[in-house]
């Protein structure tokens, strides 16, 4: 840039981070008044490197610690600042801090571009909000406050709240009308962090904002604890080789020597790779597993006797979670579930529970596409361990206690909602295909019928032209498959609304894949707990995701990652660079967001329906700071809809109630 004396001007700056910023400040002049916003836009301008170190401070923060990355990444930034004011006559720095500040209206009342823009946002918003508005007032549900005495469904199915579940739930009830739908956090309750069999260290399973109580691991179904140990050594003796190997692959030193020499031998697996015939990597899941293990994985809630072999980097500490759990609160662990999701009787003989995750290849963004609840992990394990749990007859003896009866006849069963394909996987049906074959053999031909369903409203919105069922039925499974595909599906684009209330609120709407859906009953939560939770965890993870669509499309230069093609992954799990340098791209790239002609996701702010009195949801904002920032600077809307009175009424900024409905 032709500066002089950089190297004399750095030599003679402060070596410590809080004396450089402080000298930076006084030299350059910056305002009392405009120091936090000169300061935030100072890390703004490298927001991606900002965000990691952020990031590194919040886990920090989780246990009490301190991680100042983020102090010395804004010293530095402000270094940069000083060199160049040092370097340059910069006659205009002074003139910026004198500019009137930007949104403020004009002498002649007219507003600016930015408040125009907002009036626009805001009307935008508001013609949504009439539709759906218009659309749960017009069920004819609304307000009515009659139940028609309760038949047993054929068969109940609680599906996490992710807006794609809505189209399977909507899909699953055309076709079999007897079938009743449930919506509930993807983590269905297994406040559980889980190791994997191998893995070195566990990963959460339940939404960040919470803390794993207990710790749950995977065993060999049938296998004894030496043969546990066996493929556990198996499994990291594997994945040590495959590590070595990449590493000697993609060194400087051997990297173009390796592809000039064995690069032919791979010429088969390209081309099996290239037409979706293998798959370029292992599935994570079954990656350095030995050929015998794989389909034999199960997860458990026992306290395995092998656990100290797995997580041996975890240090113990009186606040660790439990490993497996114990007898004694299973029955309770059980009733608090069950009341979450407000099923306390009228069972079905099956009740699936559903938990749902992706499958795409060569996708960086590929745990953007599983499920939020369960920290970006499938929902598999907590579905599987729960419906465990709730199998147990010692336990249903506990619930029956507590005044919630399980028949005999019914059994609780873990599945996987694949969102790519739309496909429902069953797991650990085994025991009850004697018991339950018929059963068994009507839902799965129940599933594959609203899947193909589901596969076939989809299909516009990926491009499929109009088909038969068997050609998109193809094109689907291809897309998943196909390692330069880079819409593979579009995950949870046109979010927009969270909707907590029972199903007979919304059923028959169709909500065009747009909204989270959450069963509750308020005349079955006493204190409102459950209110509670659902306001301070699945509402708040749901608002996340929607500001992370919200944000990638007003401003994807700073909130989003651009082109995807164009990215490199950095230090295996840190983010994305566009390119081979810069910052560090953060939220989501334009292929997620738009189809190469319109945008799919129009950002809307989260439109949150709560069927609760207004008295319950007030309590609860003003006793959550968390929630009370959300709700009060209008980062989402909230609504009630009101069973007894009738009606739907929206909060103001006042923190009243006005009638909308």
């Amino acid at each position: 840039m032709g500066l002089r004396d950089v190297r004399r001007f750095v030599a003679g700056l402060p070596q410590n981070a809080e004396s450089l910023i402080a000298l930076a400040v006084r030299r350059l002049g910056i305002p009392a008044d405009m120091l936090e916003d000169y300061l935030l836009a100072a890390l703004m301008s490298v927001g991606g490197w900002a965000s990691w170190a952020r990031y590194l401070r919040w886990e920090k923060e989780l246990v009490g610690g301190e991680e100042n990355s983020i102090v010395d990444l804004l010293a530095i930034r402000l270094a940069w600042e000083l060199i160049l004011f040092h370097s340059r006559e910069l006659p205009q720095w002074r003139q910026v801090w004198t500019q009137p500040a930007i949104g403020k209206t004009a002498k002649n009342g007219a507003m600016d571009g930015t408040q125009l823009d907002f009036a626009l946002q805001t009307a935008f918003e508001m013609s949504y909000q009439r539709k759906i508005i218009a659309e749960l007032a017009q069920s004819g549900k609304v307000g009515n406050g009659k139940h028609a005495a309760p038949v047993r469904p054929s068969v109940q199915a609680a599906f996490c709240i992710d807006v794609r579940s809505e189209v399977y739930r909507r899909a699953l009830e055309t076709v079999a009308p007897s079938v009743q739908t449930v919506g509930f956090a993807g983590f269905f309750g297994a406040f559980m962090e889980f190791v994997p069999l191998g893995a070195s260290e566990p990963r959460i399973h339940l939404p960040v904002l919470l803390s794993p109580g207990w710790q749950g691991h995977e065993r060999i179904r049938g296998g004894s604890d030496h043969d546990v140990e066996k493929a556990i050594k198996y499994r990291r003796k594997s994945l040590h080789g495959a590590n070595n190997w990449k590493s000697f692959k993609s060194s400087p030193s051997s990297c173009f020597s390796f592809v000039e020499s064995t690069g032919l031998l791979y010429g088969a697996k390209l081309l099996g790779d290239t037409f979706g015939w293998s798959r370029p990597v292992p599935h994570p899941a079954e990656k350095g597993h030995h050929p015998g293990v794989k389909g034999k994985l199960v997860p458990t809630i026992e306290a395995v006797s092998h656990g100290k072999n797995i997580t041996k980097t975890r240090q113990k500490t009186a606040d660790s979670p439990t490993v497996g759990v114990p007898p004694t609160n299973r029955g309770g662990l059980a009733e608090l579930i069950l009341r979450a999701m407000s099923m306390t009787g009228n069972f079905a003989r099956l009740v699936l529970l559903v938990g749902h995750g992706s499958s795409t290849y060569n996708n960086p963004y590929a745990t953007g596409l599983d499920c939020g609840a369960c920290a970006g992990q499938t929902g598999e394990v907590s579905a599987r361990v729960i419906a465990s749990l709730l199998n147990e007859s010692t336990v249903r003896e506990e619930l029956a206690e507590k005044g919630i009866h399980i028949p005999p006849d019914t059994r609780f069963i873990g599945a996987l909602h694949d969102t790519t394909v739309d496909r429902v996987d069953l797991f650990d049906t085994e025991e009850i295909e004697t018991t339950h074959g018929q059963d068994l053999r009507q839902l799965r031909d129940w599933l594959a019928k609203a899947g193909q369903l589901t596969r076939m409203e989809r299909s516009s919105l990926l491009g499929i032209p109009d088909s038969s069922p068997e050609i998109v039925d193809a094109l689907v499974h291809e897309r998943s498959r196909d390692w330069s595909q880079v819409r593979p599906e579009w995950g949870l684009a046109g979010n927009a609304a969270f909707i907590a209330a029972p199903r007979s609120r919304t059923a028959g709407i169709d909500l065009s894949g747009r909204s989270f859906l959450h069963d509750y009953d308020w005349r079955k939560d006493e204190g409102f707990g459950v209110l509670e939770l659902i306001m301070t965890a699945p509402m708040v993870v749901a608002n996340w995701i929607n500001l992370q669509y919200y944000a990638s499309v007003v401003d994807n230069k700073r909130f989003g990652s651009g082109n995807k093609v164009l990215h490199n992954i950095v230090g295996g799990n840190i983010g994305v660079l566009e390119g081979n340098g810069g910052d560090l791209r953060v939220g989501l790239p334009m292929q997620s967001l738009h189809d190469g002609e319109r945008w799919v996701h129009e950002p809307l702010r989260l439109n949150v329906f709560l069927e609760a009195p207004k008295s319950a949801i007030d309590d609860i904002i003003a006793k959550h700071e968390l929630v009370r920032e959300l709700v009060e600077n209008r980062w989402l809307f909230i609504f009630e809809i009101d069973n007894e009175h009738g009606g739907i009424y929206q909060r103001t900024t006042d923190k009243q109630w006005k009638r909308v409905s």
